[in-house]
């Protein structure tokens, strides 16, 4: 699925990734991408936790390679990631990625990997909207190749119960707790109503209110409503806090998947320390946003600075 290897090309992966990577080679990088991100907020705040999710799908499918950035090539037989299942229709803020890319090229340009851009674009989206900082680990490099199977298999669903969401991210290295953490993401955002369907119709673990709430906007029988939108959060849907975790104890969780983490097992108590506890919250997403972001591609993968994040080099 890749294409021929070009004279940026290598095969190490990501070697040792560094938040000073780049502080010789492009010194104004993280001014310069905070920047275009502030100006994508402005527009809409809803892209925070927009690109906040992109570099989460972008993680579990090869690693952060920005793989989930190349686009299909029409007449080859290249395909991307755009269109796997979780991510069609669903996943939004490659625009903004582009127009950081742009804006690091005129300042250093073919130095700073896609790859990079997103983690820094996911970090940045969370702060600006209320959330913690942290210090992005940089040097990572951008896949030749996409993986669209794996994008379909390995991305969680909404429909997961507790022991496949803790399998999910087992898989990538992760512990529960970093499960449980990296959840409260949807303490910003929306999702459409076919994630929640099966939720706020056929569970018992809901707030009857809530789910009555839910269903106004969100009719039974499919496909009617499918793309309906309806905050994580009711409370603060673009505030970065902890107020999702408050909602799970009064089981008011948007989608199956959510619930499952406060639903009478091994997760509950952790959950609650969450709710009562924003800065615990805010520190282990810092941590749990670190580890996944250190996520590699295969070994042996070719990779290299990609000059446009849609496309391979030629």
């Amino acid at each position: 699925m890749g294409s021929g290897a070009s004279d940026n090309d290598n095969f190490i992966g990501h070697g040792q990734l560094s938040p000073s990577f780049y502080d010789k080679s492009c010194p104004t990088l993280q001014r310069t991408v905070r920047a275009t991100v502030t100006k994508a907020l402005r527009a809409e705040r809803r892209m925070g936790a927009s690109l906040l999710r992109l570099h989460f799908h972008d993680c579990f499918v090869q690693g952060c390679d920005g793989s989930i950035l190349l686009d299909d090539v029409a007449g080859s037989s290249f395909v991307g990631e755009k269109t796997a299942f979780p991510n069609v229709n669903s996943v939004r803020g490659y625009e903004v990625i582009d127009q950081i890319k742009k804006d690091v090229e005129l300042v250093c340009p073919g130095v700073v990997s896609c790859a990079d851009i997103a983690a820094l674009a996911a970090r940045d989206g969370t702060s600006l909207l209320g959330g913690p900082s942290w210090a992005v680990p940089l040097g990572r490099q951008d896949s030749t190749t996409a993986n669209m199977m794996e994008a379909n298999s390995d991305l969680p669903a909404p429909s997961l119960n507790l022991d496949g969401l803790i399998a999910a991210f087992a898989k990538k290295q992760l512990s529960p707790r970093d499960l449980t953490a990296l959840s409260g993401a949807h303490t910003i955002g929306f999702s459409q109503c076919q994630n929640f369907r099966g939720h706020i119709y056929n569970d018992t673990n809901i707030d009857p209110a809530f789910a009555t709430l839910r269903q106004r906007t969100c009719p039974a029988a499919a496909p009617n409503g499918d793309t309906s939108l309806a905050p994580f959060d009711v409370q603060t849907p673009l505030v970065f806090d902890n107020a999702y975790y408050r909602n799970l104890v009064a089981r008011r969780g948007l989608l199956h998947s959510d619930q499952e983490l406060f639903n009478g097992a091994s997760q509950d108590a952790l959950v609650s320390q969450y709710a009562a506890n924003r800065a615990l919250f805010a520190s282990d997403f810092a941590t749990a946003m670190i580890k996944m972001g250190n996520l590699a591609p295969p070994t042996g993968a070719v990779t290299q600075i990609r000059r446009n994040c849609r496309v391979v080099n030629s």
